[in-house]
């Protein structure tokens, strides 16, 4: 069945960039979130439901965090970080958000499968996320078939989108770790307003 074949497709990905973390990477980035005043996670699409997801748990975890965009965001320092995931690393206004943290000396992370994008080059810390991307789409089957690049069976950025959830929650888990945080800590901080 296709639905199973997608499935071992995401899931053979999240495999494959789990196996490739460099743990050295990982502890600076959880560093930076650790150790700034104010975490800044932004996205667009699908990326930005991923940014959105991380920043509840980073809020669970106590950690002081915004979302990009809401009308309570305020203004990044360099005491503060931004978090930007973007599948191609050339969404123009997470380059522009990018742009404003940089003028304002704060950490840039970057999440993203183009290390070499203009996010990428912009960034004090980049974590690849391999995934085919909007940008990776070859539209000519028999250049496909040649370069051994057979269509995906996951639509446009979803190896990414869903790799980069599961990583981030991933992190999440760490931190616990790290910051001596259990499930009861965080369950403390969830919303009781529904």
């Amino acid at each position: 069945m296709i639905l199973n074949d997608a499935v071992d497709e995401i899931l053979d990905n999240v495999r494959k960039v789990s196996d490739s973390l460099d743990p050295e990477n990982i502890q600076q980035m959880n560093n930076i979130l650790k150790t700034s005043q104010n975490v800044f996670v932004m996205g667009l699409g699908r990326s930005g439901l991923m940014a959105r997801a991380f920043a509840m748990r980073l809020m669970h975890l106590g950690i002081s965090v915004y979302v990009v965009g809401e009308t309570i965001t305020p203004a990044i320092t360099s005491e503060d970080c931004l978090l930007a995931i973007s599948g191609s690393g050339e969404t123009l206004s997470i380059i522009s958000a990018a742009e404003m943290a940089q003028k304002r000396s704060a950490k840039i992370i970057a999440v993203t499968s183009y290390v070499d994008s203009t996010l990428g080059e912009m960034a004090d810390l980049i974590v690849h996320i391999e995934g085919r991307t909007k940008i990776d789409s070859e539209k000519n089957y028999l250049t496909r078939q040649i370069n051994g690049k057979h269509q995906s069976l996951s639509p446009l950025g979803t190896l990414f989108e869903v790799t980069s959830l599961i990583f981030l929650d991933g992190i999440i888990a760490q931190l616990m770790v790290e910051m001596g945080k259990t499930e009861e800590d965080l369950k403390a901080r969830h919303t009781v307003l529904e």
